[in-house]
């Protein structure tokens, strides 16, 4: 079994040597650094990581570049900056190689006051509340350390390239049937600051941009390669 753990990453030096010690034993992690100016591509190939370099600023490019550079059979995406911990993989990548699931996201259970701020929370609470309207899933959280299939994950046709992609993912998956199932994952304080949800303003332009998500027309996934 093959797997590649997809790293997107923006001036992540501090937290990447403990999230790439982490990464499972034989899995190879793809650190797509998304301009960074810390140096953070230098390090990851350092520590021997495979580096893609993204030009185009956003979460969704980051994450579908390492999509792309993937070979594996199974892909794994999480955060690069400490708050989650890719050795919590391998569970949720034998629940979908066992055929329980199609997609396994990780439920964040913060570990410490400030993991997750309360502006962060509300976002994410909304987003659910929508994404049940609109596919009727149950879900509690739109977590980014995630794993399925990678050629599944290549026909749903993910177009979204900056904060809608997690959530255009999950949409896509339910419009093609797919299993999603949600386990419970530590979260812990990130390593600096968030550039996507890390103040109110942030949090709600993430929103926004899922929102268009949630607006797309019902259907079923197509595609391939974007």
């Amino acid at each position: 079994m093959s797997v590649d753990v997809v790293l997107p990453c923006l001036d992540e030096a501090g937290a990447l040597p403990w999230v790439l010690a982490r990464v499972p034993a034989g899995w190879r992690p793809i650190v797509v650094d998304n301009g960074s100016t810390d140096g953070s591509a230098a390090l990851a190939a350092e520590l021997g990581a495979t580096v893609v370099h993204e030009s185009r600023r956003g979460f969704g490019a980051a994450c579908h570049a390492g999509l792309l550079a993937s070979d594996a059979e199974f892909v794994c995406f999480c955060d690069c900056d400490a708050s989650l911990d890719p050795g919590l993989l391998p569970g949720m990548v034998g629940t979908v190689a066992q055929g329980a699931a199609d997609l396994v996201l990780g439920r964040r259970r913060p570990t410490a006051r400030g993991a997750w701020p309360a502006h962060a929370r509300a976002g994410n609470l909304a987003l659910s509340w929508l994404l049940r309207r609109r596919t009727g899933l149950r879900l509690r959280d739109l977590g980014p350390l995630r794993a399925a299939r990678r050629e599944a994950l290549l026909g749903l046709g993910l177009s979204d390239r900056r904060s809608g992609y997690p959530l255009q993912m999950v949409v896509r998956a339910a419009d093609a049937g797919w299993k999603v199932r949600e386990v419970d994952v530590p979260y812990a304080p990130r390593e600096g600051r968030s550039k996507v949800t890390g103040t109110w303003k942030g949090t709600w332009q993430a929103v926004h941009d899922m929102r268009r998500v949630l607006d797309e027309p019902v259907a079923a996934a197509g595609g391939g390669r974007a």
